[in-house]
């Protein structure tokens, strides 16, 4: 008898990021995900050598694919158009990937080894871009101080207005948005982002706390 023949690597992947997002890592069993992938079922373990490495790869790829969307930083330009650019390309990139929210939604709200493995590989990464731009507005009086964990919230709170389509339409989106569209959306969700982290600046003569 023949052995089905195993999917490519991105289809693997692929697969394991929809099944992970549907079900959480609890209910994506190796039985389930073997079933979903079309392969034996010791096929995760035997490649990967077990389901936690397996999300770790599929994790990997998916989020490295979002992160690569993230232009360079221009040294040149404004602190506050520097940051504008990071989160809009932060907000395009959210819809080439939108099961990674899913995810992201899942494990936020669990102390597991998988945040530890988020916090490193996505969270940490992307807070290293914003947190120079924020201090640097911060100490030039053009914005407040913002806690750390508050600033992460307001920034990624938005990917919601990208990813949670049929909510959108319902509230007034077009049933076909182009890739136009997508990108002024995340031009406008950064504006209003950035412009209300500087509407937070001390008022004129107040002395700004680093």
């Amino acid at each position: 008898m023949d052995t089905p023949a195993v999917p490519e690597e991105q289809s693997i992947l692929q697969r394991g990021l929809e099944a992970f997002a549907e079900l959480g890592y609890d209910r994506a069993s190796a039985r389930e995900l073997a079933r979903r992938l079309g392969v034996s079922h010791n096929f995760i373990n035997d490649r990967y050598g077990s389901k936690a490495a397996f999300w770790r790869a599929v994790v990997d790829h998916a989020l490295g694919s979002q992160l690569a969307l993230l232009t360079e930083a221009d040294p040149a330009a404004d602190a506050a158009e520097r940051l504008r650019r990071l989160m809009a390309d932060f907000y395009r990139s959210a819809v080439e990937t939108p099961l990674v929210g899913r995810i992201m939604v899942d494990e936020f709200s669990r102390d597991s080894e998988r945040l530890d493995y988020l916090y490193e590989r996505y969270i940490a990464p992307l807070m290293q871009r914003l947190l120079p731009d924020v201090e640097s507005l911060v100490t030039a009086g053009r914005m407040a101080p913002v806690p750390a964990d508050v600033l992460f919230f307001v920034v990624v709170g938005p990917v919601s207005g990208m990813v949670e389509m049929p909510l959108a339409r319902r509230l007034g989106r077009p049933e076909a948005t182009s890739p136009e569209q997508l990108g002024a959306t995340a031009e406008l969700l950064a504006s209003l982002v950035v412009n209300g982290l500087l509407a937070t600046a001390p008022e004129s003569g107040s002395p700004a706390k680093a």
